[in-house]
């Protein structure tokens, strides 16, 4: 498909452009900076909608594609495209990002137009990511994207947001120059940064090896995957409420999305026969940090810890299609693992979105999130109860949310490939179960739990907008995926099929 103006390179500018006018409005414009940046925030948002409406399901090559020379001593191009893996994690940023503007609208109270404009900046390097279809585009928005984000919590953070924020920094640096490296001997290679040129180039298995283990360091960090996960509940407890959903909703994702796009298309046999790792590492993610989960006292730890264990069904689901094949001897059912890790990625974005919005109006209005400083909270705040119920039951993996659709797929994948692996992957169900409904317990419901409490005032008309979109989107998504997945189809199996074929 191809639109007669560049789609893509709109999505990608527009965000950054108003970030930077909000930075030249600065703070004594601070009335009309926020409708600047509600308004460049919904219309990127609904020229997503477009995108997602012209968008051809039925082909699995690159839509909207755009190039331009950029780099040339490097062979380096500014190429941006999008097909059914990408398209929706775009659509997912551009619908988070008006959200938090709404979310931050009044609560944020220094350097407020600053604080918009990094949130607009990021979310246009974010889209730009997910778009990129030269490797060197791709890291160069990947790694600055780190920038805003490391602002965002370093200067609206909590307490001990520089040792955060430094923490945030060194981990995703030091993965991210990794696949610098791998790129680079790629290029060598090749001669070209071209993605599809990457996916295409023969490697013996020692040079696949060696590649595999460079990308799965740099995006093991960004999921983040154990033991690689020590930065996320740093970052997101420091980080201010919008810090936190973006970081949860969005940015885990380009560590799933990395996987997707490079370490099984570039290098298929040692994904093969590395696949055990990655399977062992998301198995571990998910039943040692759900334990994990259970003692924290602190909500937002709660929450990121349950993100941790969430995102190894990504990877769980992106790997377990070569158990399958072995399993079965039909390359049919290898489908399965990833549309389920697609599914799970987009539900992830929403569920732990909507939880960080939650924790953040109990903390604007009473500025903790000690679980042990609550407890009947529905007393007082029936509309917010209901939405925390919601949630919560969602991010537990309820029939009917969005959060049982992506689960439910990987386990089913998992089945078919080894019992074990599902027997596993189903016990984080029953701790999702456990941590959230004991959260949703010693907060929202029992006798009111202290005299801050009783005064605690309901969702206002702007809370209520926020959290009642994101409540229409988890059911919308759990009660019928088919959009979703009908759109991933064709690009998933032409990922099976690359991800099948020998390079030796």
């Amino acid at each position: 498909m191809q639109l007669d103006w560049p789609i893509l390179s709109v999505l990608v500018w527009l965000p950054v452009a108003a970030g930077v006018l909000l930075l030249l409005v600065g703070e004594r414009g601070l009335s009309i900076g926020r409708w600047i940046a509600l308004t460049a925030s919904l219309a990127t948002f609904a020229i997503s909608v477009l995108l997602w409406r012209e968008f051809d399901p039925a082909t699995a090559s690159m839509q909207f594609f755009e190039q331009q020379p950029w780099i040339g001593a490097f062979n380096a191009w500014y190429t941006l495209g999008v097909d059914g893996i990408s398209m929706p994690l775009i659509v997912l940023t551009a619908f988070i990002t008006p959200l938090v503007v709404i979310a931050g609208w009044t609560v944020i109270e220094k350097r407020p137009t600053q604080y918009l404009a990094a949130f607009l900046i990021l979310e246009g390097l974010m889209i730009g990511v997910f778009a990129a279809l030269d490797a060197m585009l791709f890291y160069v928005l990947w790694e600055a994207m780190l920038i805003p984000m490391f602002v965002i919590i370093g200067v609206w953070g909590g307490p001990r947001r520089v040792y955060a924020t430094v923490k945030f920094f060194l981990y995703t640096f030091l993965g991210s120059v990794l696949m610098l490296v791998a790129l680079i001997y790629l290029y060598l290679q090749g001669g070209s940064y071209s993605i599809a040129d990457l996916q295409a180039l023969p490697l013996t298995m020692r040079e696949q090896a060696l590649i595999f283990t460079a990308f799965l360091l740099a995006f093991a960090v960004k999921v983040p995957m154990w033991p690689v996960h020590t930065w996320l509940p740093d970052a997101h407890v420091e980080a201010p409420t919008g810090g936190s959903v973006i970081l949860a909703a969005i940015m885990l994702k380009m560590g799933g999305y990395g996987f997707l796009r490079f370490s099984l298309p570039i290098t298929p046999d040692a994904a093969r026969e590395l696949d055990w790792l990655v399977i062992a590492l998301s198995l571990t993610a998910v039943v040692y940090i759900g334990f994990v989960a259970l003692v924290q006292q602190d909500m937002k730890k709660l929450i990121a810890y349950s993100s941790i264990a969430h995102m190894g069904f990504v990877t769980l689901g992106a790997f377990i299609a070569f158990d399958i094949v072995r399993a079965t001897g039909q390359v049919q059912g290898a489908a399965m693992g990833l549309d389920g890790a697609m599914v799970q990625m987009i539900s992830h974005g929403l569920v732990s979105g909507a939880l960080f919005l939650c924790i953040g109006v109990l903390y604007d209005r009473m500025h903790s999130r000690q679980i042990a400083d609550y407890g009947g909270v529905i007393n007082t705040m029936p509309l917010f109860g209901a939405f925390m119920v919601l949630f919560a039951m969602a991010n537990a993996g309820l029939p009917g949310t969005s959060g049982f659709v992506g689960e439910f797929l990987v386990i089913l994948a998992a089945f078919k490939a080894n019992f074990w692996y599902a027997f596993l992957a189903a016990v984080t169900l029953i701790l999702g179960a456990a941590y959230t409904l004991w959260l949703v317990k010693r907060v929202v419901f029992g006798p009111v739990g202290n005299d801050q409490v009783a005064q605690l005032q309901d969702l206002n008309g702007r809370e209520f907008l926020v959290l009642g979109v994101l409540a229409v989107a988890v059911l919308a998504l759990g009660l019928w995926p088919a959009p979703l997945l009908d759109v991933m189809r064709p690009t998933i199996e032409q990922l099976v099929q690359q991800m099948m074929m020998t390079k030796l």
